[in-house]
This record gives C-alpha cells, structure tokens and sequence, in this order.
C-alpha cells in the first residue's frame, strides 16, 4: 500500500506499482478535476501540486508520492471559500470550455509560491540574486506556465487572472 496525504486527508492506496498518480487520483479516489489530456506530460491538464511543486500527474507514479502531500483542485479551495487564483480565474474569464483549467489552476497556484520564495525561471532578470518575491510580468507568468496548454486559447485572460 502506498501511504500519502491527498487534499490533508492521509490515504492508504493498495494499487498496481505501475499506476500513475492521475489514474490513482481519478479511478481510486473519485477525484476527477485533474485531466487526462495527452498522456504524454505536454499539456499540463494533469498538473497537481505535490509538496509544493507542480507536478504532471500523468507522469508521476503513485509509488513516488509515498509519504508525500498531494494537493488536486478539489482541494485548494477552504470550504466553501474558493481559493483566491479560482476566484481570479472566474473574474478575469481565465477559461473557455474548462477541460485544462484545473490544471492551470494548480499550476498558477505553485507559480505564486515559486516566485514568492525567489526562484528564477528561464525568464527572470538578474537570476544570480536569490530574490525574493520575483516580480510577474507577463513574460515571466508566460514563460512560468508554458506547460500548461489551452486549445480555447484563453491565455491572454489566464495571465490577468495570474496578475
């Protein structure tokens, strides 16, 4: 059994070695935000947060996540008070038709978290400096959540709803 902390709630999964953390996610525990989108690691629309790190699901084997704390869309929000990206993402139509937003989500969620602990991205100026709190232009929101794609194209209001 691989023993790990899914959205603060500790789980104990009896599963094939070779699952992959979304499948897990999806089939064992009913937790259907994150996507199946390509199934390769080039969309993005599996990305959970894992320790604090963006991670693609699709990618990641449950057995690595031993001991470890996921954190889905379903569990960023603090009951009934969404977490201040969903909300940002809502204002500013940061989505179309919805299929990679929880993956965008949690990405820009790990961004914010990135960036505020001073970790440079391809982008960044002055990377020598360990900063903190990077600020996000749009190249550097861009470049951050390059991983992530949206086949509606709704990138211009994701990165408002980033700012």
């Amino acid at each position: 059994a691989v023993k790990l902390k899914i959205n603060g709630v500790e789980k104990s999964l009896s599963l094939d070695s070779r699952m992959t953390l979304l499948d897990a996610l999806r089939e064992k525990l009913a937790l259907t935000g994150s996507k199946k989108g390509c199934d390769h690691g080039q969309c993005g629309a599996c990305t959970v947060i894992v320790d604090g790190r963006r991670v693609l699901s699709c990618l990641t084997l449950t057995a690595q996540c031993e001991g470890k704390s996921v954190t889905t869309i379903e569990g960023l929000a603090n009951g009934n008070e969404l977490h201040p990206i969903q909300t940002s993402f809502i204002k500013h139509d940061g989505f179309q038709c919805g299929y990679c937003t929880p993956g965008q989500i949690c990405s820009a969620v790990a961004l914010m978290t990135e960036a505020k602990n001073g970790e440079a991205s391809y982008v960044s100026t002055n990377i020598r400096t360990n900063a903190k709190n990077i600020k996000l232009s749009d190249d550097e929101i861009r470049e951050r959540m390059s991983g992530n794609l949206c086949r509606c194209g709704a990138y211009p209001n994701i990165v408002k709803a980033i700012q």
